[in-house]
């Protein structure tokens, strides 16, 4: 049986602008922000608008509509950020890790070395994300 999507989500909250985020993208399919608990500096999520719980219920549509719009996120990280590769995570369900029921996918960037934080919980302030997200958007407009 099959989890409802429940839209008091806090994915689905940032959607509605309810709720404030560091914006890195925008278009009609999707959203992209950092993440607030990031494991890594520059971590950002991908938040396709149309509603799902996560991948195994979203429509094939939304997802060959997000795909390519996290392709081209990933890689601004990359450039923007000098980061010698990108990890690219999605969880489906309590016990893969999902948190948040909104579908979303996880781009870390990663330089040899440097282990990815603990996803604890610590909270960072948005104005220390705004320098690395300017980053991420000029690689974004240079493109």
């Amino acid at each position: 049986m099959t989890t409802p999507y429940e839209d008091s989500n806090i994915f689905a909250k940032i959607l509605r602008r309810e709720i404030p985020c560091v914006k890195v993208y925008e278009d009609d399919v999707a959203i992209a922000f950092m993440d607030v608990m990031p494991q890594a500096d520059g971590h950002v999520l991908v938040v396709p608008k149309a509603p799902s719980r996560n991948f195994l219920d979203a429509d094939p549509a939304t997802l060959a509509a997000l795909a390519p719009r996290v392709q081209k996120i990933a890689r601004a990280v990359k450039d923007g950020l000098g980061a010698d590769g990108i990890t690219i995570m999605q969880f489906n369900e309590p016990a893969s890790g999902q948190t948040v029921f909104h579908l979303h996918v996880h781009i870390l960037p990663r330089w040899e070395g440097v282990e990815l934080r603990r996803h604890n919980g610590d909270m960072v302030k948005a104005d220390a994300l705004v320098p690395i997200r300017d980053r991420i958007v000029a690689a974004l407009e240079a493109a």
